[in-house]
């Protein structure tokens, strides 16, 4: 999963992006600090990976990850090579999802490219400039497709879908905002690799004096609304504590947001909306030799799953012996045998769909 972090200059994108992943991207006041992309790799915080390798003492421990790809800061103008328009927009092209950074603090010492602090304007100067590119993409097809339109009815569909969305852009909407997509033009338009009909986390930057009681400002409230409106997710962090909590290990991170009044890092919310966004979960396998989170998609059957681990594993499925993470903590205490005592462990065939924190073990035949 590959996650671009964008925003318009200085709204604390790449101290974010270094708070993170501790990969130590240059953080300047100045537009244009960040040309290439940095790429970070993030280990998933998963507490039930730490429980299981408490209680089987395994040899490895192998969280999920997330890579984050810090791009170039954005001007108006981009969609028209301004700035470093087309390398930004050629690389919001790699990503699974955008993760949008926007400011939404005050700081005199901070120049804002615009001159002042506005974060609908922000999202608006941003969005505008992935539509127009997207328009620039869908006017060529339509051009193409409507020469073969006439006499060809699958070309007829699609310039159907093609019009309908560009029509709905030049109204200056985010194609991600369009709610009557049936399933099949949901699937064209997706095969489209549209920039804004990518999966978005709007991230409202605060300040340390809001952070802990961010709801109550203005900006953000605006920021969580607009959110809504596209169906995106948003969350609410301030980089400076990210940067902050970067350097402590993980008891003395943990007192510090309880003594800000704090209930989770900026990277766990950056990762639990990352994974409702794109409809991921977890499952778990657990043993001596190694535990392991594996990410899937929800909605996986078993066979799919186990060819996560290894296409033998899928080619050869038999079953898969399933348990609840929770059930096995709470009600087997930890204890396998226990859970086969109870009747808890649980046999799944090809049909079995993973919920998140299962903890599977595969059997199969090659």
């Amino acid at each position: 999963m590959k996650l671009g972090i964008i925003g318009l200059p200085n709204v604390g994108k790449s101290t974010l992006f270094n708070a993170i992943t501790k990969a130590g991207a240059e953080a300047a006041n100045y537009p244009f600090c960040t040309i290439e992309p940095n790429v970070g790799v993030v280990t998933v915080p998963d507490p039930r990976i730490r429980r299981l390798h408490e209680i089987y003492n395994s040899k490895r421990t192998i969280y999920t990850t997330i890579e984050f790809c810090d791009i170039a800061g954005l001007v108006k103008g981009a969609s028209q090579g301004e700035g470093l328009g087309n390398k930004f927009l050629g690389h919001i092209r790699d990503v699974a999802a955008i993760v949008h950074v926007v400011r939404c603090f005050e700081d005199e010492n901070i120049v804002h490219v615009s001159g002042k602090i506005d974060p609908l304007a922000d999202i608006e100067t941003i969005n505008t400039e992935l539509i127009l590119a997207d328009i620039e993409v869908l006017e060529k097809r339509i051009g193409k497709v409507a020469k073969v339109a006439r006499n060809d009815k699958e070309a007829a569909r699609e310039l159907a879908i093609l019009e309908k969305v560009n029509a709905f852009l030049a109204e200056g909407k985010s194609a991600r905002a369009m709610t009557d997509l049936d399933e099949e033009e949901a699937g064209f338009v997706e095969g489209l690799n549209l920039l804004s009909y990518k999966p978005i986390i709007y991230v409202a930057n605060v300040s340390e004096d809001d952070a802990a009681d961010a709801e109550s400002n203005g900006y953000v409230q605006k920021v969580k609304e607009f959110a809504a409106s596209e169906g995106a997710q948003a969350v609410t962090i301030c980089a400076e504590i990210e940067q902050e909590i970067s350097e402590l290990d993980d008891d003395e991170k943990a007192d510090y947001l309880q003594e800000l009044g704090i209930e989770e890092s900026g990277l766990d919310k950056l990762v639990k909306a990352s994974y409702r966004l794109l409809n991921l979960i977890s499952f778990l396998t657990a043993g001596e030799d190694e535990c392991r989170a594996w990410t899937i998609t929800e909605g996986t059957k078993a066979p799919q799953a186990a060819g996560k681990i290894h296409t033998d594993f899928e080619r050869g499925f038999i079953r898969a012996e399933t348990i609840g993470y929770d059930t096995f903590i709470d009600q087997c205490g930890g204890s396998m045998t226990r859970a086969k005592e109870l009747g808890l462990l649980r046999s799944e065939g090809k049909e079995y769909v993973v919920k998140d924190g299962d903890i599977i073990t595969f059997l199969f035949n090659v």
